[in-house]
């Protein structure tokens, strides 16, 4: 198979784990070309590292998007933000570089939803969302698929994570809370980087208006646990998931990298 041009927007401890993933030969389909971040400092290490490695190869440090896309990557991991993704997806689709993403909370607003699918077909793109945190895509699609079905996404997480958001009280560092209820595009307003796995279930079945997500506080609590539960008249299927760090959202992106290339793809 033709080797993959790759590009890597957002160069944070998440986007390391692809760099892992290239040192141990776990990507052997793709050359990564190009690396973007806020701080072109954590770029220019990325690319370092991209050059220095056994598997890597040449790597520019790009100052911009616009460099990156100069670039005409034939696919651009996304790991920064939805709001990254926001800017990054339609001028990305239109220059015939497909996406992988983990910012799915981007794609909340049905609207612009719409737009990037529009985008991704006339011109012949596409963007793989990872399952993050989570999984269970396929038993969700194929539910939603079959019959009308409802879906429900309860998350458990300590207070640190909630201290810069909306929601935070005091109250929630020693006794145990509920701190949100709602509807995925709600939680996704409040929520930008904590609950983008609730956008891509809701994706992937009944949409973000009809998932409803429910956050509960724990006092010290390690980690995330979710529960995504979808029940139709044939099928009840509940997924639990506990990940004490954010790792696996970082090794989804690789085994959705790994499955684009893949002669047999799970």
């Amino acid at each position: 198979m033709e080797t993959k041009t790759l590009a890597i927007v957002g160069c944070g401890k998440l986007a390391s784990i692809v760099l892992q993933a290239l040192d141990k030969g776990l990507l052997p389909d793709y050359k990564i070309i190009g690396t973007y971040s806020r701080t072109f400092e954590k770029a220019q290490n990325f690319a370092n590292f991209i050059q220095q490695s056994k598997n890597g190869g040449s790597c520019i440090a790009c100052c911009s998007l616009q460099d990156l896309l100069d670039l005409k990557p034939d696919y651009i991991a996304e790991i920064a933000s939805p709001d990254a993704l926001k800017e990054l997806v339609i001028p990305a689709l239109k220059n015939g570089s497909s996406i992988v993403t983990l910012s799915i909370g981007g794609l909340a607003d049905a609207e612009f939803y719409e737009l990037v699918k529009k985008t991704a077909s006339e011109n012949r793109t596409r963007v793989h969302i990872a399952s993050g945190a989570i999984g269970g895509f396929d038993v969700l699609r194929t539910v939603s698929l079959m019959e009308s079905s409802t879906v429900t996404f309860d998350t458990t997480k300590g207070p640190r994570p909630l201290r810069r958001t909306p929601v935070y009280d005091d109250i929630i560092e020693t006794e145990t809370r509920q701190v949100f209820e709602g509807n995925a595009v709600e939680a996704i307003t409040l929520f930008p980087h904590q609950v983008n796995v609730s956008v891509a279930a809701a994706l992937a079945s009944t949409g973000p208006e009809n998932v409803k997500v429910s956050i509960t506080s724990v006092p010290d609590y390690v980690g995330d646990k979710h529960r995504i539960a979808i029940k139709s008249q044939q099928v009840h299927a509940v997924i639990d998931i506990y990940s004490q760090t954010a790792q696996i959202a970082g090794w989804s992106i690789v085994n959705t990298l790994r499955n684009i290339t893949a002669p047999i793809a799970f």
